[in-house]
């Protein structure tokens, strides 16, 4: 018999990548409660119902973090310190918090990131609540000094891709091993059509600042190419409000309706300065080339002239050019697909498993350190 073993995740409030690796992870450990701040059952993927999610009851019994999670930005990193979960191997699935839930046993941390409201604030939260804004100018300071003294606790910490690997070592001065998460979207899947013609430009996005789907939509008012917009968040008003009738904004979409816009775009363009580039691989999943910028998990997940295109900066004249790039080259749709089928779920949850029946140093001992500074 193995290790038992708990899951911890930041929050289950949305549909994001994120909480698609959860489920992934859910899959490799089928027996793992899942530990969570608050869940929001009706806001996040419809697979949690039928797996034993745990939120804390307190924070969970305030509705407006179900549905606002960011209210709590103060709130999580003292509430995870105080969680206390029995098992012999805890797996923190983090962007920021999971990482600081105490337990006696072996803690193995798969981050995201850290925190981007503490370290990246000016991006993250430049459309946010006045409230998040004044949490992280005031609470910053000693919020980062616990959160550098809860990833001292891990006994093995992993990245999401290279460039988070450079952040965790800047920030903590741990060495993590990257690790990248499976594209959880099966090609093979149903498919629910929509009413739209194919050969679109299309982004799959959360609506944040950062994702920089107002650049897109400036580039393709450029090309006058059409394009569809999938996702949700609080800077929907103001890009509808940019947007003309060559914009297609859909919101929340299914999984199946996500495949039929994968199989009928002509092309998925990526602006976001993202940690990890997991739709593009879902795109050339279907055989959908990428125009992507030039940035962060984006070089390790797009291959230029092979299953995209890159542009160097978020400017709508440079990435207008890309997209009439991506959609004037000839793409070999099998290779796409084959690119993608390389990050697979079965080589995620083999090294997962790997990782949890090691025997791991204690965290006195400290997990592997980089030269890097300990400095926020």
């Amino acid at each position: 018999m193995g290790p038992r073993l708990a899951i911890v995740h930041d929050y289950l409030t949305q549909e994001g990548g994120a909480e698609r690796v959860v489920l992934a992870i859910a899959r490799a450990f089928p027996d793992a409660p899942i530990y969570t701040s608050v869940y929001e059952p009706s806001r996040t993927f419809p697979e949690f119902g039928a797996l034993d999610v745990r939120p804390m009851r307190g924070l969970n019994a305030l509705r407006p973090l179900r549905r606002h999670h960011r209210l709590g930005l103060p709130l999580y990193g003292p509430a995870f310190a105080r969680l206390q979960v029995d098992a012999d191997v805890v797996l923190c699935s983090s962007s920021g918090w999971a990482h600081g839930v105490s337990t006696d046993g072996r803690k193995i941390v798969y981050c995201y990131t850290p925190a981007r409201w503490l370290y990246q604030p000016d991006a993250y939260l430049r459309t946010s609540r006045c409230f998040a804004r004044a949490s992280a100018a005031v609470l910053g300071p000693s919020l980062r000094r616990r959160d550098i003294a809860a990833a001292a606790t891990a006994h093995a910490y992993l990245a999401i891709s290279s460039v988070v690997r450079q952040r965790i070592a800047g920030l903590y001065g741990i060495a993590a091993e990257v690790l990248a998460p499976p594209p959880a979207l099966s090609p093979h899947g149903d498919q629910s059509s929509l009413d739209l013609e194919s050969g679109f430009v299309l982004v799959v996005s959360r609506l944040l600042a950062y994702k920089n789907v107002d650049v897109i939509i400036r580039a393709c008012v450029i090309t006058g190419r059409r394009l569809v917009v999938a996702g949700d968040g609080p800077d929907r008003g103001r890009l509808e409000a940019l947007s003309g009738a060559a914009v297609t904004f859909l919101g929340r979409v299914s999984d199946a309706q996500l495949r039929w816009l994968y199989a009928n775009c002509a092309a998925l363009v990526a602006a976001a300065h993202e940690d990890f580039g997991l739709t593009p691989l879902e795109a050339n999943s279907f055989g959908a080339p990428v125009a992507a910028l030039r940035w962060g998990g984006y070089l390790d997940t797009v291959v230029e002239g092979s299953t995209g295109v890159f542009f160097d900066s978020p400017e709508p004249d440079t990435v207008a050019r890309a997209i009439e790039e991506a959609l004037g080259s000839r793409w070999d749709r099998h290779a796409l697909a084959a690119h993608a089928t390389g990050f697979g779920e079965v080589r995620f949850a083999t090294r997962l498993r790997q990782i949890v029946g090691a025997r791991e140093s204690r965290p006195s001992e400290g997990p592997e350190r980089s030269p890097g500074t300990m400095s926020a």
